[in-house]
C-alpha cells in the first residue's frame, strides 16, 4: 500500500477507522473496533505504532501496530489508568516519552515507552479539566492545557525523564475562557491557544531557551456577525448556543491557524503575519456537524473534518483562507479526532 493513510477515532462506536488517502480521494479501508470511548490517540510514524486512549473501568492507553500491508490495526499491549482516561496524548523524544492530558480526572501524565509498551506513569501533574498537552520539538519541555483553571501549565522534561515546573509555572488566561488546545510555531518563538468559550486564538511569546511562555494577544477565531455569547464552564451549547471553540492547526506556510467552532459548525482561517502577530478570522466554511477534530496533510493542500454529530468525514482542497469540498465518507459515530499517516517511501 502506497497511499498515505488517515485515521479517524469514533468515540460513539469506539473505533477507529482507516482510511487510504491518494491525492483528492478518501477509501475506509477496514476499522478497529473495541477501543471503548476512543476520542484522541498519537502516531508514531517510524515504528508504525498507535497510542490510543480508551475510557471504561479501568481506563487505558492501547497501543496498536499499524500493518500497512493488509489496512489493519492490531493490539500489542495496554496501560491501565485507574485514575481516568486521557483526552490528549502526545510523544516526545522519538517515541520514547508520552504525554498525557486527562479532563475528567483533572491530571496528567509523563510515561516512557519501550518497544511501545507504555509505562506506569513516571510523573504526574494535576489541574482542573486538564485538555491538551504540547511537547516543544526538542522534547525539553512541555505544556499543559488546563480549562478548568484558565491557565498553561509549563514544565521541563528532565532527563531522567520527568515533568519539572519552569518558573513561573504557569501563565493565566483571562478567567472563564477556558483555553484548550495549542500549537507552537516553525522557529518556536510563538504557542498559540485555542479557547474554548471565547472561540479566540491566543498568542504565547516563547524564549526557545528557557521554555518559558509570556501572554501577548488574543483574536477571533469565530464569525462576530453571528452573534454567539461566551460560553459558561458546566452550560450545554447544544441547548443554549453559545461560542464552543473546539481544535486548532497550521495551515501552510503558517499563514493562517485553522480553528473550528461547533455552534456554528465551522471552520475559520485565523491570518498570521510574518511578525506572528494574528488578525481576526474573516473567512468561515460550513463543515461537519459540530467539528470536535479535524488535520491537515503535511504539505498543507488538503483538511479533512470531522463532527461529533455526524457519521461522515468531509475531505477538502485548501486554497489559502478557503476550503472547497471534494469528498464527503462514512467512518462512525462521535468521529472527533483526525490525523495524517505519511506514505512508506
Amino acid at each position: 500500500m502506497t497511499d498515505a493513510l488517515v485515521l479517524v477515532a469514533n468515540a460513539g462506536e469506539g473505533s477507529l477507522s482507516l482510511f487510504a488517502f491518494a491525492g483528492e480521494s478518501l477509501e475506509r479501508i477496514s476499522v478497529t473496533e473495541g477501543l471503548a470511548g476512543c476520542s484522541n490517540f498519537a502516531v508514531d510514524g517510524a515504528r508504525d505504532l498507535v497510542y490510543a486512549a480508551v475510557k471504561g473501568e479501568p481506563a487505558g492507553i492501547v497501543t496498536l501496530s499499524l500493518d500497512r500491508t493488509r489496512g489493519r490495526l492490531e493490539q500489542v499491549s495496554r496501560r491501565d489508568l485507574p485514575r481516568g482516561g486521557m483526552n490528549y496524548l502526545a510523544l516526545a523524544r522519538d517515541g520514547g516519552v508520552l504525554l498525557g492530558a486527562s479532563y475528567g480526572g483533572g491530571y496528567g501524565i509523563l510515561s516512557t515507552i519501550t518497544d511501545g509498551e507504555v509505562s506506569h506513569p513516571v510523573s504526574e501533574i494535576a489541574f482542573a479539566n486538564l485538555h491538551s498537552v504540547l511537547p516543544d520539538d526538542s522534547g525539553r519541555f512541555a505544556y499543559f492545557v488546563s480549562l478548568g483553571d484558565d491557565l498553561v501549565a509549563q514544565y521541563a522534561i528532565a532527563d531522567q525523564p520527568a515533568l519539572v515546573p519552569l518558573d513561573p509555572p504557569t501563565v493565566a488566561f483571562p478567567a472563564g475562557t477556558g483555553p484548550r488546545h495549542l500549537v507552537l510555531n516553525a522557529a518556536g518563538d510563538s504557542v498559540y491557544v485555542l479557547t474554548e468559550f471565547s472561540a479566540e486564538v491566543v498568542r504565547l511569546h516563547r524564549d526557545p531557551r528557557e521554555g518559558t511562555l509570556a501572554f501577548d494577544a488574543a483574536a477571533a477565531a469565530h464569525d462576530v456577525a453571528v452573534g454567539l455569547p461566551l460560553g459558561v464552564f458546566g452550560k450545554d451549547p447544544k441547548v443554549d448556543p453559545a461560542l464552543w471553540g473546539a481544535d486548532l492547526h497550521w495551515g501552510t506556510g503558517e499563514e493562517f491557524l485553522w480553528a473550528s467552532e461547533r455552534s456554528t459548525s465551522s471552520l475559520a482561517a485565523v491570518p498570521v503575519a510574518d511578525d506572528g502577530s494574528l488578525r481576526p478570522a474573516a473567512n468561515f466554511t460550513p463543515t461537519e456537524p459540530q467539528p470536535r477534530g479535524f488535520a491537515l496533510s503535511a504539505d498543507g493542500r488538503y483538511l479533512i473534518a470531522a463532527g461529533e454529530q455526524s457519521t461522515t468525514v468531509s475531505l477538502y482542497a485548501v486554497d489559502g483562507p478557503r476550503l472547497e469540498l471534494l469528498q464527503q465518507v462514512e467512518t462512525g459515530r462521535g468521529a472527533n479526532w483526525v490525523r495524517f499517516l505519511p506514505a512508506r517511501r
